[in-house]
């Protein structure tokens, strides 16, 4: 079970060698997460998301990995519990979507409804703020997602200034009143949580 004060493991650094003198440095966290890794990172002006949902939507995308919008993504902790989630219903042969990644997308939505919860958290068309997640990647994974997303990367500290509040709070329904007692990010997570209970 993914806990808030449980440790996660330290920020990760890629290095990539380009030629024999260029080194480019990458950013990407690793979490533990039900006995693997979840590796994330948060890319902004990205310029070929058309390009990425068609790949995935056509199973050719290589390595597999989930695109979340990451304007609805406040902070990683819901993340990391939807990640749990998706973990369970694969070591359970019970996933509702084709792929751990889809279903990854699918849990963060909340929704019981799939199609409407790839649209809605997942990557459109025109989409230009995004956060990538692979379980279990690699170094060379990571540096090979890089490279498809067009787009800078940035900290995932960032995810906390760049959130789109108004969106949030009306998908997920999260009032202002449930905001005096709870934070953005727990109030995703329950509603994560108690999806399959409603």
């Amino acid at each position: 079970m993914v806990q808030r004060s449980a440790p996660l493991l330290s920020p990760s650094t890629c290095l990539v060698f380009s030629g024999r003198r260029s080194v480019k440095k990458l950013a990407m966290k690793v979490f533990e997460v039900g006995g693997t890794t979840l590796c994330l990172s948060l890319f902004t002006d990205v310029t070929n998301s058309k390009e990425l949902l068609d790949l995935m939507q056509s199973a050719t995308l290589e390595p597999e990995v989930a695109f979340l919008n990451a304007s609805l993504i406040p902070d990683i902790f819901p993340v990391l519990a939807a990640a749990h989630k998706t973990l369970v219903a694969k070591s359970r042969d019970s996933l509702t979507t084709r792929t751990p990644h889809s279903e990854l997308v699918y849990n963060y939505s909340g929704s019981k409804h799939i199609s409407e919860s790839l649209k809605r958290c997942g990557i459109a068309d025109n989409t230009s703020y995004i956060l990538a997640a692979r379980f279990g990647a690699s170094a060379d994974e990571m540096v090979t997602i890089e490279k498809l997303i067009k787009g800078n990367e940035i900290d995932l500290k960032e995810l906390e200034e760049r959130k789109n509040q108004a969106q949030i709070q009306k998908h997920y329904k999260i009032s202002n009143l449930e905001l005096e007692v709870s934070s953005l990010a727990d109030a995703i997570t329950c509603r994560i949580a108690a999806r399959d209970a409603l």
